[in-house]
């Protein structure tokens, strides 16, 4: 398949994976990479969904796709293709590169009857020309557990905390992360293989930090939530200033998840808890008696797109009934283009073409965006996003879409 400058968008072959991901690599910064980071990345890559790019003979674009599972509202998990190492050479800029990779991409993706697509955007503004929506978010923050105290809810003290190597409890790790899955949209059933990228521990990108560390929670016996983490010693002026930086967190129930929580901040010679990538609803922050002084950050993580309006819009459920008729623009995906009834509410969905007039005028990045119930509709109307046609009927969507648990992308790709 040749793009629109002479270039020519290939299938990648395993005997190439080597060129590819060193390729990726430099396109993003040429950062030191491990070789088990490489050795994982290939054990997971699907060759016939990875694509690279070549002028003559030098690679110039990389691009793949991942078969996934998403939980979305309502509990369903539903086939997302999740595009990843994406990457175009700076000396091939404005050539199409990108857009031919696009194309293929969510052209299989349809072909293959994956209603969504989902990716981690590297630069926001890139993806919207392509029809994905920022619909998930996450939380980061930097905790001074020295001067911020937590109030845990009763039974926290009921909760066992032990320590465990990483790899020895993985199974039952692994198995509160599946329990998990269907109760917060966005969430990706872990594939097989996926499961060792929780146990990725290469020494030089660990920055002076401790090997990986794991404790689990145990409740009458029964494994019910885990934490993984890495501590890095320092002493200052007044005397110890260590950080613990978490690398995971899942709990089944809130006791677990406080007893957890009360863990990190207690540990030895730890001043601060560093966080990344969390839900953006986690009970800590209503827990803590200073939210200042764990300087919560906010930024865009999951972007989302409707590769088939009628199956995706069908595959979740309402929190409120919904009959509404909505206009999909949509150039990128024509298929998606035009009128579309959606009747549903908490019990299920159906989402058909129709003739009848449109309530609602949208593209389909804002479907994306509003999706998992993570950003409302009104709020990308007032933005000038979404047009309201039918008096009435874009409140009643954008109740309709909500989730009672903020979506959350659960692991990168």
């Amino acid at each position: 398949m040749g793009t629109d400058h002479g270039t020519e968008l290939k299938l990648l072959r395993p005997e190439e994976f080597d060129r590819w991901w060193d390729h990726l690599y430099r396109a993003f910064g040429g950062g030191p990479a491990s070789t088990e980071e490489r050795e994982l990345d290939k054990s997971v890559t699907e060759f016939d969904r990875s694509l690279a790019v070549w002028d003559g003979d030098v690679m110039v674009g990389t691009s793949g796709a991942f078969s996934f599972r998403m939980s979305v509202p309502g509990g369903a998990v539903v086939p997302t293709a999740g595009v990843t190492m994406v990457s175009v050479a700076a000396t091939h800029r404005r050539r199409g590169v990108l857009t031919a990779m696009m194309r293929r991409l969510v052209d299989d993706a349809h072909a293959a009857g994956e209603p969504l697509a989902a990716l981690f955007a590297s630069e926001p503004a890139i993806y919207g020309r392509f029809g994905f929506g920022a619909a998930t978010f996450q939380l980061s923050a930097e905790i001074d557990t020295g001067r911020v105290a937590l109030e845990l809810p009763a039974g926290t003290d009921e909760v066992r905390v032990r320590y465990a190597a990483p790899a020895e409890v993985l199974d039952e790790c692994e198995a509160v992360y599946a329990a998990l899955v269907p109760l917060r949209p966005g969430m990706l059933a872990r594939q097989p293989g996926w499961e060792r990228a929780a146990l990725l521990d290469p020494e030089s990108e660990r920055d002076g930090a401790s090997a990986l560390q794991c404790v689990v929670a145990e409740r009458d016996g029964r494994i019910t939530g885990y934490a993984r983490f890495r501590t890095k010693t320092g002493w200052g002026p007044s005397g110890h200033d260590g950080t613990v930086s978490l690398a995971d967190l899942a709990a089944l129930d809130p006791v677990t998840e406080a007893a957890l929580w009360r863990f990190l901040f207690g540990i030895d010679l730890m001043t601060t808890l560093r966080l990344r990538g969390r839900p953006v609803d986690e009970a800590w922050q209503h827990q803590v008696s200073d939210i200042r002084r764990c300087l919560p950050r906010l930024r865009d993580a999951g972007h989302i797109r409707l590769v088939d309006v009628g199956a995706a819009l069908s595959a979740r459920t309402y929190v409120a009934p919904v009959d509404v008729v909505f206009e999909v623009e949509d150039a990128f995906c024509p298929w998606n283009a035009g009128r579309w009834r959606l009747t549903g509410d908490a019990k299920g969905a159906s989402c058909e073409r129709t003739t009848d007039a449109a309530d609602v005028a949208l593209s389909a990045r804002e479907l994306g965006a509003a999706y998992l119930g993570g950003v409302t509709l009104l709020s990308l109307a007032a933005a000038g996003r979404v047009r309201e046609l039918r008096p009435g009927t874009l409140t009643e969507a954008s109740v309709g879409f909500g989730s009672p648990v903020a979506p959350w992308l659960s692991h990168g790709f």
